[in-house]
């Protein structure tokens, strides 16, 4: 359940590196995995599958935060 959170938090827009996030950027974030998770559960993906899917959106937004930290270089 933690790794939920801490994923939700990213999602959100909090910073893996140590900087706050906004909270409403926090809500979205959890927002959008309580979609996800009912949405493939609804049509019917597999649960293995599902946690391929929000390993992926987890690495886009590590991928996207740790892109935006370097530009602000």
């Amino acid at each position: 359940m933690s790794s939920t959170r801490s994923a939700a938090c990213v999602v959100g827009g909090v910073s893996t590196n140590g900087v706050s996030g906004p909270v409403p950027g926090v809500l979205a974030g959890v927002l959008i995995f309580g979609v996800i998770n009912y949405g493939l559960t609804f049509i019917g993906i597999d649960p293995y599958w599902q946690q391929i899917i929000k390993g992926m959106i987890i690495i886009g937004a590590v991928a996207a935060d740790i892109a935006k930290y370097h530009r602000r270089k």
